[in-house]
C-alpha cells in the first residue's frame, strides 16, 4: 500500500523571527538554514526580501541547501498597480528564490477593515499575483491568512479567495489559523469541506499555538487531506508560537497511526538529528532549552519515581512511547528524595560506576541523598554533584584540591563603586597556595581568585585553564533570619560538555563555594587528573 507524501515547510527564519526577543543575524539564519537542509525539510522560508535589510541580504547570499527549496515570503500586490509594477513583488523576483509564498486576505472582514478595498479587488490581487509568479516559473504558494475565521464568517468568499490562487496555477494553498483560535475538530471539518474545492495534494496548514493546539491542528488537517505542514523549530513564533515541527516530524515517522499512512522526504536516519536541531536553535538564541518539550527536551525521557524506574528497566515501553535514541535524545534517571534503590542502581550504571547490587554502600548512598535533599539539596539537575557524591561514597574518586580557608570582603569606595575581593587558601600535594581575586560580586571574586591563579595550582593548571562558568542561580529555600540558600552552577570547557553542580548552606557564600569546588573537582575527575599526594 502506497503512502501519502507529506511536505514539511519550515518558517523558523520568517515567522519564528516574529518572536518577542528574537533577532536573527545573517550568520544565525545561515546556520539554521544549513541545519534544516541537513535534516531534509522540503521548504525553508528564508524571510521577506525587501521588508528589512537582514532578509534582503540573506537572499543575496549563495545558499546551497541539501534537499530543501529556499522560499521567499511576501504579500499579494497592492490595489491600483499591476503585479509587474509592484515593488514588493519585484523584490521577491530579485531574490532568486525558486519558490514564492505570498500571504493574502481570505476573511471578508479584514478585506474591508484592514485593506479598505472591495471583495472583488482582493480576489483580483490574489489572481494577478499568482499569474505573475507562475509565468516566471516559480513554485507558487498562497497563504490564506485568517482562513478559518473567514470560512466561519463567509464560507463562499473564503473559498473564492483560495480558488483565485489555485485556478491560476498555485502549487500550494495554505490554510492559516492566524490567531490560533481554531480547535482540532473544527480544523478537520473545515479542511474536509475545502478538499471538495481544492485537492488535498495542493493543501497546506499553517497553525498558531494560541490554544496550545497547533500540533494537534496540524495533524487533524493532515488526516482531513492537507499534504503540506508549516511550522517552526521548537514552535518558535509570535505570541504563543507556531506548530512545533520537532513534535510533528517524529509523530509522522514514529507513530503507527501516521507512519503506516504517511511519509515525508526526510530520511529515516535523519530523524535522530531532531534533538540536535532543537538545541542548536536555543544555542543560537542564547536561550535555555525547554526541558519538557516532547521528544527532544532533556526531561522528555526522565524518570524520577522508583516504581517508574523499575518498570522502565524491565520494559522501557511502560513509560516511554518511543526509544529516546530515535530522535537523538537519551533516557535520564533522576536522583531525588523520591528515589528508590532502582534509581540509584540505574544511575550508577549510566555513569559507569562498578558495583555489586548487594553492596551496602548503595543503601548508604540512597540514605545520604535523601538526607541531603531534606536540608535543601536537589540532585534533579545537578548531575555532576551527584556523580561526585556517588563516587566518593563508593570509593572511586581521589582527592584533588583541598580548601583550607577563604575570606570574602565587599566594600564601597568613595566613588560609589562596589568592590568584592576574595582570598582562598588551597592545598595541593600538601602545599598551601594563596589565591586572590576581585569581581563584580563575592562569588565572581571567589571564582576569579581561583581562575586567575590557575598557574599556581601546579599539576592541575593545565586541566582548569579552559573551565568556564556558564550560569549561576540562587534560590532561597525558606525565609527569615535562618534562611537556607541553594546555589546551582553550570560549567563547561573546550570539549563543549556542560555539567551542573550544587551547594546548600545558610550562608550564600558557603553555598556558592561548595558548588564552585564541585565544579572544579568534576572537571579534574572527568579529565583524569592525578590525585593530590
Amino acid at each position: 500500500m502506497s503512502k501519502d507524501k507529506i511536505y514539511i515547510f519550515d518558517t523558523t527564519l520568517r515567522d519564528g523571527a516574529q518572536t518577542q526577543g528574537v533577532d536573527f543575524s545573517i550568520d544565525d539564519k545561515l546556520k539554521i538554514a544549513e541545519a534544516l537542509g541537513g535534516l531534509g525539510v522540503d521548504y525553508i522560508e528564508g524571510g521577506w526580501p525587501g521588508a528589512n535589510p537582514t532578509d534582503t541580504e540573506f537572499f543575496q547570499k549563495k545558499i546551497k541547501l541539501k534537499n530543501s527549496i529556499l522560499t521567499a515570503f511576501g504579500m499579494t500586490k497592492k490595489s491600483g498597480r499591476s503585479a509587474e509594477n509592484d515593488p514588493g513583488l519585484s523584490a521577491l523576483l530579485n531574490s532568486k528564490a525558486p519558490a514564492i509564498c505570498l500571504v493574502g486576505k481570505s476573511w471578508d472582514f479584514h478585506v474591508d477593515v484592514a485593506l479598505g478595498i472591495s471583495n472583488e479587488e482582493n480576489l483580483e490581487n490574489i489572481s494577478e499575483s499568482t499569474k505573475h509568479f507562475v509565468k516566471q516559473k516559480k513554485e507558487f504558494m498562497f497563504d490564506a491568512e485568517h482562513f478559518f475565521d473567514g470560512f466561519k464568517n463567509n464560507k463562499e468568499y473564503a473559498i473564492s479567495c483560495i480558488k483565485s490562487a489555485y485556478d491560476n496555477g498555485a502549487r500550494w494553498i495554505v490554510l492559516c489559523d492566524t490567531n490560533g483560535g481554531t480547535l482540532p475538530h473544527e480544523i478537520g471539518e473545515i479542511v474536509t469541506e475545502v478538499t471538495k474545492n481544492v485537492p488535498g495534494n495542493n493543501l497546506g496548514i499553517h497553525a498558531h499555538n494560541d490554544t496550545g493546539n497547533a500540533v494537534a491542528n496540524s495533524l487533524a488537517a493532515m488526516l482531513a487531506g492537507a499534504r503540506q505542514i508549516q511550522g517552526t523549530i521548537n514552535g518558535l513564533g509570535e505570541r504563543c508560537g507556531n506548530a512545533n515541527l520537532m513534535s510533528i516530524i517524529p509523530t509522522i515517522h514514529l507513530k503507527d497511526n501516521f507512519s503506516k499512512k504517511f511519509t515525508t522526504n526526510i530520511k529515516s536516519e535523519n530523524i535522530n538529528k531532531l534533538t540536535q536541531c532543537s538545541r542548536l536553535l536555543d544555542e543560537i538564541l542564547n536561550k535555555k532549552p525547554n526541558q519538557h518539550m516532547p521528544y527532544v527536551g532533556a526531561a522528555a525521557f526522565s524518570h524520577k519515581g522508583g516504581l517508574h524506574v523499575s518498570a522502565v528497566q524491565k520494559d522501557p515501553k511502560t513509560y516511554e512511547h518511543i526509544k529516546p535514541e530515535l530522535v537523538g535524545n537519551v533516557r535520564n534517571i533522576i536522583i531525588s528524595d523520591q528515589a528508590g534503590k532502582s534509581n540509584i542502581i540505574s544511575r550508577l550504571k549510566s555513569i559507569g560506576v562498578n558495583f555489586k547490587e548487594d553492596d551496602p554502600k548503595i543503601k548508604k548512598l540512597l540514605e545520604e541523598v535523601k538526607d541531603r535533599e531534606f536540608i535543601g539539596y536537589s540532585y534533579d539537575g545537578a548531575d555532576a554533584s551527584f556523580e561526585l557524591l556517588a563516587r566518593r561514597i563508593m570509593g572511586e574518586i581521589p582527592r584533588f584540591i583541598s580548601i583550607k580557608e577563604y575570606d570574602v570582603t565587599v566594600k564601597k569606595d568613595q566613588s560609589g563603586n562596589i568592590i568584592s575581593s576574595a582570598k582562598a587558601k588551597l592545598e595541593v600535594d600538601k602545599k598551601i597556595i594563596l589565591c586572590e581575586g576581585q569581581g563584580n560580586g563575592p562569588v565572581h571574586a571567589l571564582d576569579n581568585a581561583i581562575r586567575n591563579n590557575v598557574d599556581k595550582l601546579a599539576k592541575y593548571s593545565k586541566y582548569l585553564k579552559d573551565l568556564k562558568l556558564v550560569d549561576y542561580k540562587v534560590r532561597i529555600l525558606n525565609t527569615g533570619t535562618e534562611a537556607v540558600t541553594r546555589v546551582s552552577i553550570e560549567s563547561t570547557d573546550s570539549k563543549g560538555k556542560n555539567w551542573f553542580t550544587i551547594g546548600v548552606s545558610s550562608n550564600i557564600i558557603e553555598a556558592s563555594f561548595k558548588a564552585l569546588i564541585d565544579s572544579l573537582d568534576f572537571k579534574l575527575f572527568k579529565d583524569k587528573a592525578p590525585a593530590s599526594n
